[in-house]
C-alpha cells in the first residue's frame, strides 16, 4: 500500500534532483568514454559509469537534494540500490515494449523510458529512501 509521504512537494527540491541527475549522468557518460578509450569494453564501461553516477548520485541527493546530511538511515543505501533497480528496471520495459512495436532505434523511445526512470526514482528517493527517522525533524528547507 501507498504511504504519502510527510515532506510537501517542493519544486526546489525536484530541481536540486534534476541537476544532480544532470552531474551524475555527465560523470558516468564520462566514465564509460574513459572505459572503452582504455579498453574495458561496453559492458566493463557500463557498469563502471553507472556505478560511478549512483555514487555520486546517492552522496548530492543525501546532502543538497533530500537535506538528509546529518544522519544516514540504517538501510539508506540498500533502499537507494532497490529503488534505482526499480527505476531502471521501468526504464528497460519500456524500451523492450517499444522494440516489440518494431520502434528501433528512436531517440524518443530513450526520452520515454528516461523520463519513466526519473519519475520513478524521484518518488522512490523522496519518500523511501531520504526520509526522516521517526521523532527527528525534518530539515528539508535548508536548501544546501
Amino acid at each position: 500500500m501507498f504511504t504519502p509521504s510527510n515532506r510537501t512537494f517542493e519544486t526546489g527540491r525536484l530541481l536540486r534532483f534534476a541537476a544532480v541527475g544532470l552531474l551524475n549522468t555527465a560523470l558516468g557518460y564520462t566514465i564509460i568514454l574513459t572505459g572503452l578509450t582504455l579498453g574495458y569494453g561496453d559492458i566493463l564501461s557500463n557498469i563502471l559509469g553507472y556505478a560511478g553516477g549512483l555514487i555520486l548520485g546517492f552522496f548530492l541527493n543525501r546532502r543538497w537534494t533530500f537535506s538528509d546530511a546529518i544522519h544516514l538511515r540504517k538501510g539508506a543505501v540498500l533502499r537507494y540500490a532497490a529503488s534505482f533497480a526499480v527505476a531502471y528496471g521501468a526504464n528497460l520495459t519500456v524500451v523492450l515494449i517499444a522494440l516489440s512495436f518494431g520502434l528501433t532505434n528512436n531517440p524518443f523511445v530513450h526520452l520515454a523510458g528516461i523520463s519513466v526512470y526519473s519519475a520513478l526514482f524521484y518518488l522512490a528517493t523522496s519518500r523511501f529512501v531520504f526520509v526522516s527517522e521517526p521523532g527527528r525533524g525534518n530539515s528539508d528547507n535548508s536548501g544546501l
